[in-house]
C-alpha cells in the first residue's frame, strides 16, 4: 500500500494545481505569456477597476486585463508605494503556492483614471493641482504584474472577523491554523533560497480567493472559506546565522539598525498567532523584557491550547530554545489533522502506534477522495491539498518529536 497511497496523493496534488483557478489556467504557457507582456505598459492593459482591489503596507493592487491568445486574462498590477525596498529579489524566486509570483514589469506614468489614496500632505491640494503635483513628484512608477489578484490583506481579514471568532470559534481558529500553515510553508521556501521576508506583518500578507468562490460572493459564505495566502515582500539574507543572545534582540527591537535576520521569522509568526486571535501584544512584552508572562489566549475551541503552546515555543525568551519555522509548520499540521492528545490517553505513545495511525489515516483519506471523484467530481479544495501534503510526507518519527513538543507540559 505504501507506494499506492504516495502515488495517489501526488496525483491529487497535481489535480489541485491544475484546478488552481485563473492563476493555474493562465500559467500553462507561462513563457509565452511573459514574452507577450515584455515591453508592454498601461496602454496594453484594460483597467477593470479605478480603485485598488487591495492595499498592502508597501503597494497598491489594481485589477487589469490582458488579451492573450484569444482570451482575456485578469491580473493584478502591483504599484509599489514610494520608499518601497528593491524588488529585484522577487523576480528570481522559484514558484511556490505561498509566494507572490511576477510575470511582467514595466515603468510608466500612473493613468489618470486610477485612484490612489493620497498621503496626508497631498490631501490639502486643490483638485486642479493634484494631477500635476502627482506627476511632478512621481513622474514614473514601477509596475509589476502578478497572476494572483488579492482581495484583501490578512490585517483586513482579522479586523473583519471579530464576530466570526465569537460566534464560530472552532471554525475561525481552524482557518487561523490553515493561514499560519501557509505562512510557514512560504517562509521555509524562502529560507532554502537564502531569502527573507521584507516585512512579515498582517498588512503585507495578501489573501487570494480560491477557485469556486465568485469575486462578488459576500457574507457568510465568503467569510467561512479558506483563501490562499501570499507573502509579497522580500530581501536577500546576507547572514544565515541565528543570534543566541537576548541582548542582540533588545538592540533589534530598539533600533532595527541592522538588516533583519532569519531569527525574526519565528518571532513574527509567534506575533501573528496573537494578532490573528485578536489578542493585543507587543514584541517587547512578548519576549518578556517588561513582563514574565505572555498575554493569555482564551480557550474558545480545540485549537486554542495548541496555538497558545506554539506561540510560547516561537516566542521563547531564549532564542536557542525556540522551535524553527519547519517545526512550527509540523505543529500546525498536527493541530489540524492529528494525532490529537486523546490518542495517547488511551494508548502509550510508541513509534508502532504512530505508524499504524498514519497508515489508517492515509487509507481513509484515499477512500474519501475516491468517493468524491465518483460523485460530483469537484476539484479538491486548498485545505484538502494541504492535508495531502501532510500525509504524503509525515513519518512516525516526525510525529513522535512534534507531539512531544506540542503535548508535553
Amino acid at each position: 500500500m505504501s507506494q499506492g497511497w504516495r502515488r495517489d496523493l501526488a496525483a491529487l496534488g497535481r489535480s489541485w494545481r491544475r484546478a488552481g483557478g485563473a492563476a493555474g489556467r493562465q500559467s500553462q504557457n507561462r513563457m509565452d505569456l511573459r514574452a507577450a507582456l515584455a515591453g508592454k505598459s498601461w496602454a496594453a492593459l484594460s483597467i477593470l477597476d479605478q480603485e485598488p482591489c487591495c492595499e498592502s503596507r508597501d503597494a497598491w493592487y489594481f485589477r487589469v486585463a490582458f488579451a492573450f491568445e484569444q482570451s482575456q486574462l485578469v491580473f493584478a498590477a502591483k504599484v509599489p508605494k514610494p520608499g518601497c525596498a528593491s524588488l529585484g529579489v522577487q523576480s528570481s524566486l522559484r514558484a511556490h503556492c505561498s509566494i507572490q509570483r511576477l510575470i511582467g514589469r514595466f515603468t510608466d506614468h500612473l493613468p489618470r483614471e486610477l485612484v490612489v489614496p493620497l498621503s496626508p500632505g497631498e490631501q490639502s491640494r486643490s483638485p486642479s493641482e493634484e494631477e500635476p503635483a502627482r506627476l511632478a513628484t512621481h513622474p514614473v512608477l514601477q509596475v509589476l504584474i502578478s497572476p494572483e489578484v488579492p482581495y484583501q490583506t490578512l490585517a483586513c481579514f482579522v479586523k473583519r472577523s471579530h464576530s466570526l471568532h465569537k460566534t464560530s470559534p472552532g471554525h475561525y481558529e481552524r482557518l487561523a491554523c490553515l493561514l499560519l500553515l501557509q505562512v510557514c510553508m512560504g517562509l521555509e521556501h524562502l529560507q532554502v533560497q537564502n531569502v527573507g521576508q521584507g516585512d512579515l506583518c498582517p498588512e503585507n500578507l495578501l489573501l487570494v480567493r480560491c477557485p469556486g468562490l465568485s469575486r462578488n460572493q459576500q457574507g457568510k459564505e465568503a467569510s467561512l472559506s479558506l483563501p490562499r495566502l501570499l507573502i509579497s515582500s522580500f530581501f536577500k539574507v546576507k547572514d544565515k546565522r541565528r543570534p543566541c543572545s537576548t541582548s542582540q534582540e533588545q538592540d533589534w527591537i530598539k533600533g532595527l539598525a541592522a538588516p533583519p535576520s532569519p531569527m525574526a521569522d519565528e518571532l513574527n509568526v509567534g506575533m501573528l498567532i496573537y494578532q490573528i486571535l485578536h489578542v493585543d501584544i507587543t514584541l517587547e512584552n512578548a519576549l518578556g523584557f517588561r513582563s514574565n508572562r505572555l498575554p493569555e489566549i482564551p480557550s474558545l475551541s480545540i485549537y486554542s491550547t495548541g496555538l497558545k503552546r506554539l506561540a510560547m515555543l516561537l516566542l521563547h525568551r531564549d532564542p536557542c530554545k525556540r522551535v524553527s519555522i519547519e517545526q512550527a509548520r509540523s505543529i500546525l499540521q498536527v493541530l489540524l489533522w492529528g494525532p490529537r492528545q486523546e490518542l495517547f490517553a488511551r494508548s502509550k505513545k510508541t513509534l508502532t502506534l504512530l505508524r499504524n495511525w498514519v497508515e489508517v489515516k492515509r487509507a481513509l483519506l484515499l477512500l474519501k477522495f475516491a468517493e468524491n471523484s465518483a460523485g460530483a467530481g469537484a476539484s479538491p479544495s486548498l485545505e484538502e491539498w494541504l492535508c495531502c501534503q501532510y500525509f504524503k510526507e509525515v513519518t512516525e518519527h516526525m510525529l513522535y518529536q512534534v507531539t512531544q513538543a506540542l503535548y508535553t507540559p
